[in-house]
């Protein structure tokens, strides 16, 4: 009697079994195209990551932002954090120099892991690079400086604290660095000593500068001292033997003063202002004598041309 039952039941399975197939066919595709019209596409910008060895790095410009599509079920795509899916690019099996093209990957983690269905693409699927041999240098710095210091005050010099940062990139690129500027410092309006912290600028992306990046820049500011350079005063020569006669190289001279802007305006250099004592002179030949500035009170020499004069001497007429 079972025996029968099964008969009967496998022959009603069996009957029209084609029809039946199509049916169960055609069901699960509609079920499929369902599921994938209701899936839901985000797109994100995430960071590229570069995965190298110590041995060769990136030496040319590459897309660093990656555009990532995830496709899924509303529910569960939109609660993923942007962190959570990483774009990188390995190049740890690369040992040698040259152009490569290198395929975009991505990694799941946190609120991405076990999301089904989950499709992810990235756009684009290859970034194409060139390598070249990491290296190091120690580089100086140098401010970067804007505006003026209070009227009547003079910016004298600055100070950088470390003066040189060391950089670490490709060989080709950091061959070409010979310095780095500070961000700006602004001098506008100051009249006193000061001290900041600026960062050292780095305007290129395949270089890194170790430590935290910052130097410490210390102006130094000092009033303003007034200074006049006066040109073209006669050289006046005493003390010289009467049997003797003197040819000098330089006749006239030339000094820079400073002081009060009210004496060197009306200073005037009086005939004897330069002048030469020719008493060590006891005969004919080359001698070479200090130049002496009579300078009157109020009043400070910067400096004097020349320093020293060559006078020839030669036998002169007797006086009668």
């Amino acid at each position: 009697m079972f025996s029968l039952n099964s008969r009967k039941l496998f022959a009603r399975i069996a009957e029209n079994w084609f029809a039946k197939v199509l049916s169960v066919f055609i069901a699960l595709l509609l079920f499929v195209f369902h599921r994938m019209s209701t899936l839901e596409d985000r797109f994100l910008s995430v960071p590229l990551a570069v995965e190298a060895n110590a041995l060769f790095i990136p030496a040319s410009s590459y897309t660093r932002i990656i555009k990532v599509t995830i496709r899924g079920d509303a529910n569960s795509i939109y609660p993923i954090l942007e962190d959570d899916i990483e774009a990188y690019i390995d190049l740890k099996k690369y040992d040698a120099g040259g152009w490569y093209r290198v395929p975009v990957q991505v990694r799941k983690k946190g609120t991405a892991l076990g999301v089904e269905p989950l499709e992810i693409s990235v756009d684009p699927m290859e970034i194409s690079l060139q390598l070249d041999q990491k290296t190091s240098k120690y580089v100086p710095l140098t401010a970067g400086l804007r505006g003026n210091v209070e009227s009547g005050y003079d910016f004298v010099s600055y100070t950088l604290t470390p003066t040189q940062v060391v950089i670490d990139g490709p060989m080709n690129v950091v061959g070409a660095v010979s310095e780095l500027y500070t961000d700006v410092v602004d001098l506008e309006g100051r009249k006193e000593d000061f001290s900041v912290m600026v960062n050292v600028l780095n305007r290129d992306p395949l270089i890194v500068i170790r430590g935290n990046g910052m130097t410490e820049f210390r102006g130094f500011i000092r009033p303003s001292v007034p200074v006049r350079n006066i040109d073209e005063i006669p050289i006046v020569f005493h003390g010289l033997a009467g049997s003797l006669e003197g040819v000098p190289d330089i006749k006239t001279g030339s000094v820079r003063l400073e002081g009060d802007q009210a004496l060197l305006d009306q200073f005037v250099p009086p005939p004897d202002f330069l002048s030469v004592d020719c008493s060590p002179v006891t005969g004919p030949g080359e001698y070479t004598l200090p130049v002496t500035v009579n300078l009157p009170p109020g009043l400070s020499l910067v400096r004097r041309e020349p320093q020293r004069v060559t006078l020839a001497v030669s036998p002169g007429d007797e006086a009668p």
